[in-house]
């Protein structure tokens, strides 16, 4: 698995042309990848001043811990309401001050709680939100308007405030912002949030299905119709709140599935689909289940295939749209994803299968629920916003065992 890690971090960084098609010329999958690597960005700051809102939760605390490494970042304010006045470490003992020393100065960051209306906002020109879904509105909305936002809740995601009012039983509190904000899918958005002020990012489901599906859609070698969808998480995925679900006698040695018809991330997933699929609106049956383990998760998708389309083209299609992405991986035939292939890392895996019943596929992705499926996405999109290298701080690589 080393050499796999390091072959991961050996690839190109940014920059570079599209490549050819991976199948022969006239092939399905051989239609050019047209979600676009280089972006216009306004000049970058030698540094950028950044809160964390919500750090106490599991997400707060990954997206911390990836800034301790990030070169260009200072971590000036961490909230929790909870746990205000705490030093940090009270809350997560592996993340130290000492860890947070900023290139412009001495002394170490003070990485103390506080409340989100104690910020210092003068001191801060950037914000990672990763406060629960409902609370976040208002709080993003009485912020200044010079702050650049990464939001990790799902306030943002959904585009139409009637479908936001029926998946999660309230109106929506701030609807320009929600028709403002851009969907930080990155490796299909990045000019997009390179430009934007306000960026939801995705769920970790959706990010684990739409890496895959998007392209296949786009190039018309998969219908819209009757995709399947079986969802694995780690317990991280539910939160860090006390709930009897997550104890360990109810979570060890077993597993449940969750949300069955009426998961939240089903109108985000078909909403982004929607976008680029060829043949009419797409609908999903997706069934989430949780998994005895902290980080990782895996989404097993099964498709049917165009008319004339083969597996060989539809990994073809893939290869040709990641072979120059960082993160972004498609396996050969005959290897299979992992979920220790992306632990702790901003990695996706993707594999590619032909299932026994004819015209139809199986594709499979995994990625880290934290990282890659919320505060990594989230530390790519801000990188963008701010003009830095999309994948600076984020090149850790994946833990093993």
């Amino acid at each position: 698995f080393f050499c796999c890690a390091m072959a991961f971090a050996a690839r190109p960084r940014l920059g570079g042309g599209r490549g050819r098609g991976a199948t022969g010329e006239g092939d399905l999958g051989a239609r050019q990848a047209i979600f676009p690597r280089r972006v216009r960005v306004a000049a970058a700051p030698e540094q950028a001043q950044v809160a964390v809102l919500g750090a106490s939760g599991y997400t707060g605390a990954e997206i911390t811990r990836l800034l301790a490494l990030h070169p260009r970042i200072n971590v000036r304010a961490i909230t929790s309401e909870r746990s205000a006045g705490q030093p940090f470490r009270t809350t997560f003992p592996h993340l130290r001050e000492s860890f947070f020393k900023s290139e412009s100065e001495d002394a170490t960051m003070n990485l103390t709680l506080t409340k989100v209306q104690d910020v210092e906002w003068d001191q801060v020109d950037s914000v990672f939100c990763c406060l629960p879904h409902g609370t976040t509105q208002e709080i993003i909305a009485g912020l200044p308007q010079s702050k650049k936002v990464v939001d990790l809740s799902a306030d943002f995601r959904l585009k139409d405030v009637d479908v936001y009012a029926q998946w999660y039983g309230a109106a929506h509190k701030a609807p320009d912002l929600q028709r403002e904000a851009v969907y930080g899918l990155t490796e299909f958005k990045r000019q997009e949030v390179a430009s934007a002020r306000l960026v939801a990012n995705p769920g970790c489901y959706p990010t684990s299905i739409q890496l895959p599906l998007v392209p296949l859609l786009d190039a018309g070698l998969i219908l819209p119709e009757d995709i399947i969808i079986d969802a694995k998480s780690g317990v991280s995925g539910a939160g860090r709140g006390a709930k009897q679900s997550n104890l360990y006698c109810e979570i060890a040695e077993g597993m449940n599935s969750y949300g069955i018809t009426s998961h939240r991330h089903v109108p985000e997933v078909e909403q982004q689909l929607d976008e680029v699929s060829k043949s009419g609106p797409v609908r999903i049956s997706f069934t989430p289940h949780l998994m005895p383990f902290s980080r990782g998760m895996q989404s097993t998708m099964y498709v049917k295939m165009a008319a004339g389309a083969t597996v060989a083209d539809l990994r073809a299609r893939l290869a040709d749209q990641f072979q120059e992405e960082t993160f972004v991986h498609v396996l050969p035939e005959g290897e299979i994803p992992h979920t220790r292939f992306v632990r702790g890392s901003n990695h996706c895996v993707i594999g590619v299968y032909e299932d026994r019943i004819e015209g139809r596929a199986i594709v499979i992705s995994v990625i880290d629920n934290l990282v890659k499926g919320a505060s990594g996405q989230a530390l790519q999109n801000m990188n963008l916003m701010l003009g830095f290298p999309e994948d600076e701080g984020l090149m850790q690589i994946p833990m093993f065992p």
